[in-house]
């Protein structure tokens, strides 16, 4: 959705004046029309890149201009606007610059935005700058504070509220995820005296009793500035937290592209066991990590009482799990156990409570055929050194047998949805460098249509066949831990150095983002330091707006039921900073999948310029290809063919609308139509804003 301006496009305008309204157009109706695009001014510094980030994520366009680049266009009058069919037009919706004013004293660029954004009504978001009475703020000097704000708990006032951040609760912690590490750096300041400044969300300035604004709207010169004084990137909570906000401010809750909160949870492994980490030989006996013979297979599984708790959890959190089942688990346990198995009977009988999914029959790997003599394993090969692969009707087998085994047992499934074991049958890094080229013929014998995939190994949605990929990220709870204490000491083994009895990974490979100074304290590591920071990860995964799927293993849900901590943490602190309207949205495999390949669709035809979008007065007009559903975000009472357009969520009306090739004509209520356009008198023009100060270490996530 974003379009890099290069002088070669730009399309000469015709104004009469520099920027106002033509003098005798040619229509009697001189209402102007608005484009749906943003205009993104950048000095490559990491708070226009969030807000850049964040129109990405949503499908909203915007053009972006980068200041240091030498060969960029010129922003002037003909840039910014020109005329259609007699009728005046502006080319941008809003303007987001890095600071209130980024250009040197007397810039005519900043003069030609100053003029298009009062003749047209365009907002304009100072993505981060310095608390001045340019942007009607003192200085911080007179009572207010610059410095860390590491750890501070702003506040939405109660304007806020009312207005763009309305889905927020009460406070917006910032980050504080280490003692060494600046995160965060602020200007806190109170309005200028008699400015007409509205202060959106708040802090404490240290050492008084007053508040200084971190967001807040500035009018003045028949223009609005949304003024931003703390820096942040676009992986930092606070951001995220407010970056909805911004959005709907500065496009007057009117923009293509739309956004909800999501998490799902699968639960790989149902009905089967999973290996038992042992700590004496830092590895799983029973599978591949181990050498073959060390130790004794130590299987963990859940019991009737573990599918009860979850049932009663998911009542207790309107929230739902996916089961990715492997039939053959129960199978085996009856016939171990002369024909019984509590589990299978238990799930069964509650099998309505949760989602299901095919994980094939014994969950045997699929790829290449697995040489496990050598640690790590590698793929057999044929007398000829070609790879041997796991037979196409090896994974029929896997998939029908499952399928079966789940239909005759009642459970509410959709056949169309897969999760291989391993998400195996793809190319495994470094063994295995290709699919297993049975793998695609098998899922069209099946009619397979959304295939899980590992999210570390292959982030994007990619073709298998018949099938499209949803990747899924792994939580950093482990499959072969059922027990805090064995995850903490398997955690251990994994992120500590040689010296300290560790894997070595993090001296082998030291971008590894989880390395441990030095091991956890196996009796309170996990509550006190791998719970926060999954809590962390993944949280950071839904205020993305992500739908990608996060997955567990039944052994998390067994013994000390190590997961819902984590589950617990992400709910209850998503609970606890969004409002009611704003829910956590909760979709089943393959609507994430389709929610994933409609992005990609919108995603093509914005950037191949296949969409026009502008609004004229109380309607907006959507024109896409045939068959490309369209996003976008609407006020309440917008209507699309005498309907109500969308879904609320979030304070307003979204969603996906399938378009047929002809316009889409959008009513917008009357409470989103300004009542006039403002005059166009001269404006003064803000002297250029001084630096603002920005840690190095807030260009990056940090996972300190």
């Amino acid at each position: 959705m974003k379009r890099k301006f290069h002088t070669s496009a730009l399309i000469a305008g015709a104004l009469i004046a520099a920027i106002g309204l033509p003098a005798g157009a040619a229509h009697a109706d001189t209402t102007p029309r608005i484009d749906l695009r943003v205009l993104v001014v950048s000095d490559g510094g990491p708070s226009t890149d969030a807000i850049a980030a964040e129109l990405d994520v949503a499908g909203t366009p915007y053009t972006e201009i980068d200041l240091t680049e030498a060969d960029r266009p010129v922003i002037d009058a003909d840039l910014l606007a020109d005329t259609v069919d007699g009728r005046p037009r502006a080319k941008y919706q809003a303007v987001v610059l890095p600071s209130d004013n980024p250009f040197p004293a007397g810039s005519p660029e900043m003069a030609a935005l100053v003029d298009y954004e009062r003749t047209y009504d365009v907002p304009q978001v100072d993505a981060y700058t310095y608390a001045r009475p340019e942007a009607g703020l003192k200085y911080p000097i007179e009572g207010g504070y610059a410095g860390s704000v590491d750890g501070v708990r702003a506040k939405v006032t109660a304007a806020g509220k009312a207005g763009p951040f309305g889905y927020l609760q009460d406070e917006v912690p910032f980050e504080d995820n280490s003692p060494t590490v600046g995160e965060s750096y602020a200007y806190l300041s109170t309005p200028v005296t008699g400015a007409d400044f509205t202060t959106y969300v708040d802090a404490a300035i240290p050492g008084t009793t007053k508040r200084g604004s971190l967001v807040g709207e500035y009018r003045h010169d028949g223009r609005r500035e949304l003024v931003v004084t703390f820096v942040y990137n676009q992986y930092q909570q606070q951001f995220r937290l407010l970056a909805r906000g911004i959005v709907e401010w500065m496009t007057g809750g009117i923009h293509l592209g739309a956004s909800r909160n999501y998490f799902s949870v699968h639960v790989d492994d149902v009905f089967a066991a999973d290996d038992r980490w042992n700590t004496e030989l830092n590895c799983t006996p029973g599978d591949v990590d181990c050498p073959d013979g060390a130790g004794t297979p130590d299987p963990i599984r859940m019991t009737p009482q573990d599918v009860t708790y979850a049932a009663d959890w998911q009542a207790s959190r309107n929230f739902t799990l996916d089961m990715a089942y492997n039939g053959a688990g129960s199978v085996e346990h009856r016939q171990d156990n002369g024909g019984a198995d509590p589990l299978a009977d238990k799930f069964i009988a509650e099998r309505d409570e949760f989602r299901w999914i095919n994980h094939t029959y014994t969950h045997a790997f699929l790829g290449c055929e697995q040489d496990t003599s050598v640690v790590p394993w590698r793929c057999a090969t044929e007398a000829d050194g070609s790879v041997r692969w796991v037979s196409r009707n090896a994974i029929v087998d896997e998939i029908a047998t499952n399928r079966v085994w789940g239909e005759q047992s009642g459970l509410p499934l959709h056949n169309d949805e897969l999760v291989t074991g391993e998400h195996s049958g793809m190319k495994v890094l470094p063994q295995q460098t290709a699919d297993n080229p049975n793998l695609a013929l098998a899922l069209a014998d099946t009619d397979i249509s959304w295939l899980a995939s590992d999210n570390s190994r292959e982030p994007q949605q990619r073709q298998v066949g018949p099938s499209i990929t949803v990747p899924r990220y792994p939580m950093n709870v482990f499959y072969n831990a059922g027990r805090a204490a064995e995850q903490v000491d398997e955690y251990n083994w994994i992120y500590t150095a040689r010296a300290q009895g560790g894997s070595g990974i993090c001296e082998d490979n030291p971008a590894t983002s989880t390395c441990l100074d030095e091991p956890l304290d196996t009796a309170t590591g996990y509550a006190d330091y791998i719970v926060p920071l999954e809590i962390r990860t993944a949280l950071g995964h839904v205020l993305a707006g992500d739908p990608r799927p996060h997955f567990i293993h039944q052994s998390n849900l067994a013994e000390d039921r190590i997961a819902y901590p984590v589950l617990n943490g992400v709910l209850d602190t998503y609970a606890a900073l969004f409002t009611a309207d704003t829910p956590v949205v909760n979709p089943r495999m393959k609507d994430i999948g389709v929610e994933l390949q409609r992005r990609a669709d919108w995603r093509a035809a914005l950037n191949d310029g296949q969409v026009t979008a502008y609004r004229i007065g109380d309607t907006v007009t959507v024109e896409a290809p045939d068959g490309v559903a369209v996003a976008a975000t609407m006020p309440t009472g917008t209507t699309l063919a005498g309907a109500a357009f969308g879904e609320a969520y979030a304070g307003a009306r979204s969603g996906w609308t399938p378009s047929t090739g002809a316009p889409l004509a959008l009513g917008l209520p009357s409470s989103a139509v300004p009542a006039a356009i403002p005059g166009t008198g001269p404006a003064a023009v803000p002297e250029p804003a001084p630096k603002t100060r920005v840690p190095a270490e807030v260009r990056e996530p940090s996972t300190a």
